[in-house]
């Protein structure tokens, strides 16, 4: 880049022009918005048949589309506003140079040497015929020590300011070329292709995008102040409010997953995040699964029958992509009941999705937080943590509503009966590793020790997004199933619950031990603590963690001793408290919906 182009350089047009790509952004996100939960809910509560099922999937695309822009102008915004800051403090600096020159009597010339005049030392008899210096960029301890030792030597007092300011024009103009060059590349690698298709191989290449603005937006994200390191979620809250809105746009394009797993921040902002990762983790998952050759015959045929033989080929596969494929597939069977949630957003008036957390492979389980309507916004939020098994790979069941989102789902819609015009939330909270069998995992604590922690800070964040919402803090129940339960109960001692009021009930369904020897250890109130038992294999789960000592002295939540309420249910079993229409869902509803005088009790 030459002089004349980094004087005429104008940052703003840039900024401008990022500015533009924010707006694109935030038409595409009204524009999926309406798709989603304006239109599409309308036809799924109002419409049935093929025509209607068509729309939908058509519907779906272009919502796809609509985020994919989102995405996309996010990173073109982003890398705009790098470009010019890059470009910026160049000329900056060269502004500088030419404003010294000018003091010094030196004339910059168009080529980026610089002219002196002529000039006299103190003591000398005449003057020194001036002259014109051409500068060098970078330099080094062995070339400052040459120009020092050339300055003092040189008859002219001019020669060293114009060699100062020769160098320091050289530097600029470097710096603008090596911006120029760096950024190129980048912006023209998010020209996205020419056809109406985001492709999985178009979601994988976000990632590659961000990776190429995120390296080369160092220098400018720099200067954004960064989120505090082992931060509280108040003070995750205070770093994100005091971010001008260009700056939080900036920071989310580049790192979604670390703004999506930030307890404190803003949950449509949460939601936004983890869906780019989801979308994208989704694609990367599905190529791989596309690249495993086809699945050869497993059997050795014999005659028209086969025989308890496997083929040397399969084997071959088994060995090399059996486990790969079973692990993909599993993964990629959770992240399509996340997306099924999204797309049942109005279905039976169930509200908008936020995805609160998400992470494939997290702490062994993968990571999923859901939650049915903005906790931010809620007058009432109840907290699922599901316990034994669950897994990214279960967390939508065999389809449908069932899973622990689907129990989700209920808790909701029963919730939402009790509370006409209020506002309600419920949250399937998985981010923690559960135990994978009854015997011997199931019997252990750490996986609650591990767990416990984890819930709490969450629920801290919870209430500091609310009040950095200026809405006032949601009435707060966390409903514990199974080990799930035991996680709660480590997490209702990870902290004060009086002074963060990160909730106001417990509920324990099914519960092995809370690791607590009274209702009252638990920082809500003994009157505040609900549990629940069933017959049959719940007695099991529940009498095994009394004599593995799940449960502090062998106490479980459903002994009288313990302290609490103890709850009508009518569940068979240890699966069934969440069942539609029973009696034990509905005893839950109405402690999330603070209706205590609903809830039945033996």
């Amino acid at each position: 880049m030459d002089l004349a182009m980094l004087k005429a350089f104008k940052p703003s047009a840039f900024e401008s022009a990022a500015d533009a790509y924010r707006a694109t952004n935030e038409m595409a996100n009204a524009a999926k918005d309406a798709i989603d939960n304006q239109i599409t809910a309308g036809i799924r509560n109002q419409l049935e048949g093929a025509a209607a099922k068509a729309a939908l999937r058509e519907l779906a695309e272009l919502s796809k589309n609509f985020h994919y822009m989102q995405t996309e102008c996010r990173l073109v915004s982003t890398a705009l506003i790098g470009f010019a800051f890059d470009m910026a403090v160049a000329k900056r600096k060269l502004g500088a140079a030419l404003e010294d020159a000018r003091a010094n009597h030196c004339t910059v010339n168009t080529d980026g040497s610089v002219s002196f005049p002529a000039g006299r030392m103190p003591g000398a008899e005449k003057d020194a015929e001036g002259g014109t210096v051409t500068g060098s960029a970078g330099g080094s301890p062995t070339s400052g020590a040459l120009e020092r030792q050339a300055v003092n030597i040189h008859p002219n007092p001019h020669y060293g300011a114009a060699l100062d300011c020769a160098n320091r024009v050289a530097d600029a103009l470097k710096e603008a070329t090596d911006a120029d060059a760096e950024w190129a590349p980048k912006l023209r690698a998010l020209k996205a292709d020419d056809d109406l298709v985001v492709s999985d191989r178009d979601q994988v290449d976000v990632k590659s995008d961000r990776g190429g603005v995120l390296r080369a937006a160092d220098p400018y994200l720099d200067s954004i102040k960064a989120p505090p390191k082992e931060a509280t979620p108040e003070e995750n809250a205070e770093w994100w409010k005091n971010l001008t809105s260009e700056q939080r746009a900036d920071y989310l394009a580049v790192h979604p997953n670390s703004i999506g797993s930030m307890n404190g921040l803003p949950s449509d902002v949460r939601d936004e995040a983890n869906r780019m990762v989801l979308n994208e983790t989704k694609a990367g998952y599905q190529l791989e699964l596309d690249a495993i050759p086809k699945e050869p015959a497993k059997y050795s045929p014999n005659g028209s029958y086969p025989v308890a033989a496997f083929t040397p080929e399969w084997r071959e596969w088994q060995d090399k992509y059996g486990d790969k494929k079973a692990r993909l597939e599993g993964v990629m069977k959770g992240m399509n009941a996340i997306q099924d949630r999204f797309d049942r957003t109005g279905k039976g008036g169930l509200p908008e999705a936020y995805l609160l957390g998400f992470d494939p492979t997290g702490l062994g389980d993968g990571k999923v937080i859901l939650a049915n309507g903005n906790p931010d916004k809620a007058d009432h939020v109840g907290v699922y943590v599901p316990g034994t098994f669950a897994g990214i790979e279960s967390i939508g069941g065999d389809g449908g509503t069932h899973g622990d989102l689907g129990r989700g789902e209920r808790l909701w819609a029963e919730s939402h009966r009790l509370t006409p015009g209020q506002n309600v939330s419920t949250i399937t909270w998985l981010d923690y590793n559960a135990p994978d069998s009854i015997v011997p995992e199931a019997t252990r604590g750490q996986y609650a020790d591990e767990g416990g922690p984890q819930l709490y800070d969450f629920l801290r964040g919870n209430g500091a997004a609310q009040q950095a919402a200026d809405d006032p803090r949601a009435h707060t129940t966390v409903i514990g199933h199974s080990y799930g339960s035991t996680v709660v109960g480590v997490a209702a001692q990870s902290g004060s619950w009086n002074d963060s009021e990160a909730a106001n009930d417990f509920v324990f369904a099914g519960s092995p031990g809370v690791q607590a020897d009274h209702a009252v250890d638990l920082g809500v109130g003994a009157d505040h603590v609900w549990a629940m038992g069933a017959p049959r294999d719940d007695q099991v789960v529940r009498q095994g963690g009394r004599l593995m000592g799940l449960g502090d002295n062998g106490a479980i939540p459903t002994d009288e001793s313990f302290g609490g309420n103890i709850m009508e249910s009518d569940s068979g079993g240890h699966t069934g408290f969440f069942d539609d229409n029973s009696l034990s869902i509905r005893n839950q509803a109405a402690v999330i919906a603070g209706q205590y005088d609903k809830v039945q009790l033996e």
